[in-house]
């Protein structure tokens, strides 16, 4: 660790190449941090001699400096089963894994349905937290379907977005006077896409493979025809519409017809679905159940072009830890969920180095984008702003350890695999929040 004590909040970077995927920036650079804010990215600065005692040198040469990623999708556990994850040691994993910013689900317990919730997890968050924590509202109460949650409430006291994630708002009524509630406190709607009817018993993908092991499947229309009637629901209304774990081609180019149409929606994967295939359930290791289930290469193949071009805004991790007492059992009544926030990074560099995505646009879909989708203000390099950054090697080679995790859990799907990829340092708010040095 870089003792950052004497120099907490005055630091530059030196000769890193600076990827600022807002305006472009491509470039070996310097980054100045003073007081905590960013002073400016200049190809060099001269210090002058009587300050040198006050700023710490990092030399980055080799290096990818970045602005620190947003999460907008994780399940931080808290309240109600601080056994499995808590926000503190959600948000340790976070900086590991090179987020200054996360936006935790409202599936807790208590649901996270009103302004007390709300406002517990922003003080444990400030008094417990390594990173900026955004609570996302419920939609409806206690996600039951039944009853809109109070939308301003939420809203006032520090909700960024709604969502019934973890179940979708099954009536298309109450998804309509959600997005026009919505619409009113300039909320965003995250939505949910699964039909229950279709999926009822469904524990993997329906498929071959389904149909060999004899477990019942979850068919692509399940996703996709939520999200069909969301997005009509969407344009009806006018209002922002995002769309969660994007998993399937058909959901794809629904999204990418929408956006062509001028519905506004946005929408995220995330990294289990452009990586992962349903034949690996063959092994009926638990750890790769997850909801959305992981689908075919076909689907995989879909998901990467819908991140090339663009129709695929954001990469989130949908971090969801669980005990082993949740996942160690039987298949068939083990829960669903992957952890990610710890090996999302090496996954996503996986694709530039595939030449999927750019390292500009890479960075784009853990930083500025999820950032504008949830009117944030952070994964942006912004003069005068609080310094979040992240520094990333993206040559170094290592086996990856989920045994080493902050994450109390540890279904990691990638455990035991050979990454190429990995955070150096995090800072935020000027702050040294994490560092491998």
């Amino acid at each position: 660790m870089v003792n950052g004590e004497e120099h907490e909040g005055n630091w530059i970077l030196r000769n890193g190449r600076v990827l600022d995927p807002e305006r472009g920036l491509d470039k070996v650079c310097d980054v100045l941090v003073l007081g905590g804010r960013l002073v400016d990215i200049s190809p060099h600065f001269d210090l002058p001699s009587d300050r040198l005692s006050e700023i710490k040198e990092i030399d980055a040469a080799g290096k990818w400096v970045v602005p620190a990623f947003v999460d907008m999708h994780v399940h931080l556990r808290e309240p109600g089963e601080e056994y499995k994850e808590t926000i503190e040691t959600g948000t340790r994993a976070a900086v590991a894994g090179g987020y200054a910013a996360v936006a935790c689900m409202p599936n807790t317990r208590p649901v996270n349905d009103c302004a007390a919730v709300t406002e517990f997890i922003l003080d444990r968050a400030r008094t417990r937290g390594s990173c900026h924590v955004c609570p996302v509202g419920a939609i409806t109460s206690g996600l039951k379907g039944e009853n809109l949650s109070e939308f301003g409430e939420l809203r006032d006291s520090g909700a960024v977005a709604v969502s019934d994630d973890g179940r979708p708002v099954m009536s298309s009524m109450m998804m309509r006077r959600a997005l026009e509630y919505a619409k009113t406190f300039g909320l965003l709607v995250i939505s949910h896409a699964e039909d229950l009817a279709l999926s009822a018993g469904g524990l993997m993908n329906e498929g071959p493979i389904s149909t060999l092991l004899g477990l019942r499947g979850i068919p692509a229309a399940a996703e996709e025809i939520m999200i069909a009637r969301d997005l009509i629901l969407a344009e009806t209304t006018g209002c922002r519409l995002h769309v969660a774990h994007v998993s399937t081609e058909g959901s794809v180019r629904l999204i990418r017809e929408a956006r062509k149409r001028g519905i506004p929606v946005t929408a995220e994967t995330a990294p289990h679905y452009f990586t992962l295939t349903d034949d690996l359930l063959m092994t009926f290791d638990t750890v790769y159940k997850v909801n959305p289930p992981i689908r075919t290469s076909r689907d995989v193949q879909a998901i990467r072009e819908g991140l090339a071009d663009g129709t695929i805004d954001a990469i989130a991790t949908d971090h969801a830890p669980h005990s082993a007492v949740e996942k160690d059992t039987e298949f068939e009544y083990a829960a669903n969920g992957i952890i990610g926030l710890e090996s999302a990074l090496p996954l996503i560099l996986a694709l530039v180095r595939e030449g999927i995505l750019s390292p500009l646009d890479a960075m784009a879909k853990v930083s500025c984008n999820p950032s504008r989708i949830l009117g944030v203000p952070f994964g942006r390099f912004r003069t005068g702003a609080a310094a979040c950054v992240t520094i990333v090697d993206p040559d170094i080679s290592y086996v990856l350890d989920a045994d080493s995790f902050f994450s109390k859990s540890r279904n990691c799907p990638f455990h035991g695999h050979t990454m190429q990829g990995q955070v150096v340092m995090t800072f935020v708010d000027g702050k040294l929040a994490f560092s491998r040095i």
